[in-house]
């Protein structure tokens, strides 16, 4: 009798079956950790994908005389997306600027270390800002950009697809700013509004008249890179430029890059959502990937807590397309399906 009370039907033991469901939570985590962070995984798990990506068409490398502009959301994205085929335009003999639209004063965990704060005060979001224009100012040194070509804006990280999306001025929702609060941005105390956007936009593309624009597409899951990209290609339009422009995405979908960590000799993949994207693949020389990795741990304020995704954007290529048939985001997406993210 006390054997029957201890065995339940199939005649296994009671409990048996909590450890079996357990062990294979177990199985599928550690797969996944192996799936998401090992190296080799790009070889065992992802052959097709590396295939698809080494069958992709080269493109065309930027070649001296050429002028170009890197719109970046915020301080880090032009290095992540680009940094390899920028440092490559720069030794190519190109003129090659960046223009941040955001000064990344929104990346609250960040703000939280530096303030030594569960909660980061507002004046410590606007210190973060400072401290990423710095960093992006470095970045842009080890990728061979010169000091004179770098333009920051200082609009609000985390609500450039409200300005988008409504004439009127808006809250910074980290900084509580009503106005540009940085002295080093293009237009210190232009209030956030989108013809305020607008018109700096405007005039660092008339000043620089780029044969080239490395811009987000609308693709990108984070709503500041699809905002920055929506006033961009509004501004090549209304110039009939819209032949210049080079897409790219950071934000492609849960887990992605894979694997995390720094893999120089693996490919860059095709990100989740960029599948339908006609993509291009930039074969990056060794020096430019050791630039690129540079330039990334001169943002060393992202580093501290996100450096292997950061490091898994060092790899043998970066992917552009000429097209953007992405579906731009209507403005409607909560907080917590973008992560609550912002400024990187």
């Amino acid at each position: 009798m006390r054997r029957l009370i201890g065995r339940g039907l199939g005649g296994r033991r009671f409990g048996s079956r909590r450890r079996d469901w357990v062990l294979g939570a177990l199985l599928v985590a550690l797969a996944l950790a192996y799936a998401i962070n090992a190296g080799s995984a790009l070889v065992v798990l992802y052959p097709r994908a590396v295939a698809a990506v080494r069958a992709l068409p080269e493109l065309p490398p930027i070649r001296a005389g050429q002028t170009v502009l890197m719109v970046s959301p915020h301080p880090d994205d032009e290095s992540l997306c680009c940094g390899g085929m920028i440092a490559g335009a720069v030794r190519a003999g190109a003129q090659v600027y960046v223009v941040w639209v955001t000064s990344g004063d929104g990346f609250e965990l960040d703000g939280a270390l530096l303030d030594r704060t569960f909660r980061p005060r507002l004046v410590a979001t606007e210190k973060l800002g400072r401290r990423r224009m710095d960093e992006a100012a470095a970045a842009a040194a080890a990728l061979g950009v010169p000091a004179d070509h770098l333009t920051f804006l200082g609009y609000p990280d985390g609500a450039l697809l409200k300005m988008w999306s409504s004439p009127d001025p808006v809250r910074s929702p980290h900084t509580g700013a009503l106005r540009v609060p940085y002295t080093r941005a293009l237009s210190p105390g232009a209030v956030y509004r989108a013809a305020n956007l607008r018109r700096d936009l405007d005039s660092v593309l008339d000043k620089v008249k780029p044969d080239v624009v490395l811009l987000p597409s609308t693709s990108d899951f984070h709503r500041d890179h699809i905002a920055t990209s929506l006033f961009t290609q509004e501004a090549l339009r209304a110039r009939g430029w819209t032949s210049r422009a080079r897409y790219w995405i950071v934000h492609g979908g849960l887990e992605w890059p894979v694997p995390k960590g720094l893999h120089e000799g693996f490919p860059l993949l095709i990100s989740p959502r960029g599948f339908h994207l006609p993509w291009q693949r930039a074969d990056l020389e060794q020096e430019d990937e050791d630039r690129k990795l540079s330039a990334l741990r001169a943002h060393r304020s992202q580093m501290m807590v996100m450096r292997r995704f950061m490091e898994a954007f060092v790899r043998q290529n970066e992917l552009i397309t000429l097209q953007d048939t992405g579906n731009p985001a209507d403005g409607t997406r909560s907080e917590e399906e973008d992560g609550g993210y912002g400024g990187f």
